[in-house]
Order: structure tokens, then C-alpha cells, then sequence
């Protein structure tokens, strides 16, 4: 089963595996502060990220849920959502 990557309400596609390795760290940190209460990221690469997802939680905590929507060799779908942040 492969998730879906076809666009939908307040979920934001990032795809990693077109961004340098070098640079994937930023970019992924860099798009989820960008969003908004109830928004998503839906995040694509070609591993599981395990060392990133304790950075994200501790920078993020109770913000963020992460939720895995696919784990398959061709390419790991991650849904991380943003709610509770202060207004401003």
C-alpha cells in the first residue's frame, strides 16, 4: 500500500528525496515551522528517519503528532501535524 500524495486540505507534501542530504535537516525544520494550527506535513523519504523524529519531538513536543503512513523499501510516508501552538 502506497499513502497518497495527491493534494488535500491542509496537508503539505514535502518530499525529501529531492533535496540534498546535506540540507534535509533545515529544509524538514525550516517547512514545519512554517505551518499552521491543524495543518500537516506529509513527509516523504527514501529511509526512516529515526534520529530526526527525536529532534522534531524534542523542538516541537506536544505540537507535534507523528504518524507513519507507509514503511516500505521504495519510500517512508510520515504525516506530522501541528496543533496547539500560541496565535501569532
Amino acid at each position: 500500500m502506497s499513502a497518497s500524495l495527491d493534494p488535500q486540505p491542509n496537508v503539505h507534501v514535502f518530499d525529501a528525496r529531492g533535496v540534498a542530504r546535506r540540507f534535509r535537516h533545515s529544509a524538514i525544520f525550516g517547512a514545519l515551522g512554517a505551518l499552521r494550527n491543524g495543518e500537516t506535513m506529509r513527509f516523504v523519504n527514501d529511509h526512516d528517519p529515526i534520529p530526526l523524529l527525536g529532534q522534531l519531538s524534542e523542538r516541537f513536543g506536544e505540537h507535534l503528532s507523528i504518524t507513519y503512513l507507509q514503511r516500505g523499501p521504495e519510500a517512508v510516508v510520515i504525516d506530522f501535524g501541528i496543533q496547539g501552538l500560541p496565535e501569532g
